[in-house]
């Protein structure tokens, strides 16, 4: 995996605003009413020269809150405090950010085993690496603590029923993949042709593994790289309307706005081909995302997807972008995807059987 410093290289499509810090006084050593705290808190914000909060760093979303909710803990959308999150038997909430980003996979498929890919509707390839060895997770990822107990939002903690236009969806799908996967590139998932991971969104959920996301910010538009699987979404914030309603994109078309301190960004014209936790969704699908952030180190991310070709009704979560001191590492994915030919050949190898 080489290394590449992408600061340059946003900077000629984005141009970066200088941040200015202000230390607080209880940082300085001083004792500071609480009163006082949150107003310091606040100025220690960094604001761009238009007087917006400067988003721009690199991030990580990695964290041990769970998808959806645990179903024993009905309704209950946070812990009490860190032993409350102890006795609920969770051990820090989940899985990791694996957990987050395949949380869904059950929820999202309809009560399916987590082991299959709702996409084909064959079981899902396992593969587990050590990724602790590379630094890649355990005690090396920075995570923002938590005492949410899902990244969903809501009473439910879960994803709501899909419609019967999705369901027939799925289930169409599934019957063609179960005769046609292997018939060539074209016939695998996109995120093992390395066109797109579902991590990357809209909405922008945690990865296993390199779950860092760099944001770049200047007049007029502000940009989003990922770090997994390295695509960048460019949003404008100058006010035009959004693409022809019959201009479809992978990523959508993204338009942002400010909403006080909050950076608003709706995204439409998806295509059908696109998938939010691991389910084809339709080109109806609007993502609304807001960015503000609390402090010098965290951005609050909060989103809401609404396809109502797809779920019955929209839903909401929410995460935190933790602030970190690395810059982005390319994640060379063709470069990499041996499994591609392997799968085929040997699919090539056992139909000549």
């Amino acid at each position: 995996m080489s290394h590449r410093v992408l600061a340059s290289t946003l900077a000629a499509a984005v141009m970066m605003a200088a941040p200015a810090y202000a230390q607080t006084p209880a940082a300085a050593g001083k004792a500071t009413p609480a009163a006082a705290v949150k107003t310091t808190a606040s100025s220690a914000i960094p604001r761009t020269p238009d007087g917006h909060p400067d988003l721009s760093g690199v991030y990580t979303n990695a964290t041990t809150v769970p998808f959806a909710r645990p179903a024993n803990l009905g309704a209950k959308e946070f812990y009490t405090d860190e032993a409350d999150r102890q006795a609920s038997g969770r051990g820090g909430g989940g899985r990791g950010g694996a957990a987050a980003a395949g949380g869904g996979r059950g929820a999202a498929g309809g009560g399916r085993a987590a082991n299959i890919d709702p996409e084909t509707g064959q079981p899902a390839l396992q593969v587990h690496y050590d990724t602790s060895q590379f630094g890649l997770s355990g005690s090396t990822i920075v995570r923002v603590s938590s005492l949410r107990t899902s990244i969903l939002t809501g009473p439910e903690g879960k994803l709501p029923p899909l419609t019967p236009e999705a369901q027939k969806r799925q289930t169409d799908a599934r019957a063609y993949n179960a005769q046609h996967q292997w018939d060539g590139p074209e016939s695998r998932p996109l995120a093992e042709r390395c066109i797109m991971w579902g991590n990357e969104g809209p909405p922008m959920m945690p990865a296993g593994y390199n779950a860092d996301v760099q944001i770049a910010q200047g007049e007029g538009y502000v940009a989003f790289e990922q770090e997994m699987i390295h695509d960048t979404r460019v949003v404008p914030t100058d006010g035009r309307p959004h693409l022809p309603s019959s201009v479809h994109q992978w990523f959508g078309d993204a338009r942002g706005h400010w909403d006080g301190d909050t950076l608003v960004v709706e995204t439409t014209n998806f295509t059908n081909k696109t998938s939010v936790q691991n389910t084809p969704t339709s080109e109806q699908l609007k993502v609304t995302e807001r960015f503000t952030r609390v402090d010098a180190n965290t951005v609050k991310y909060e989103f809401t997807v609404d396809d109502p070709g797809t779920w019955t009704k929209p839903w909401s979560g929410e995460l935190a972008l933790s602030k970190i001191d690395t810059p982005l590492y390319e994640y060379a994915c063709h470069e990499g995807n041996y499994g591609m030919a392997n799968n085929l050949s040997g699919a090539r190898a056992t139909e000549k059987k």
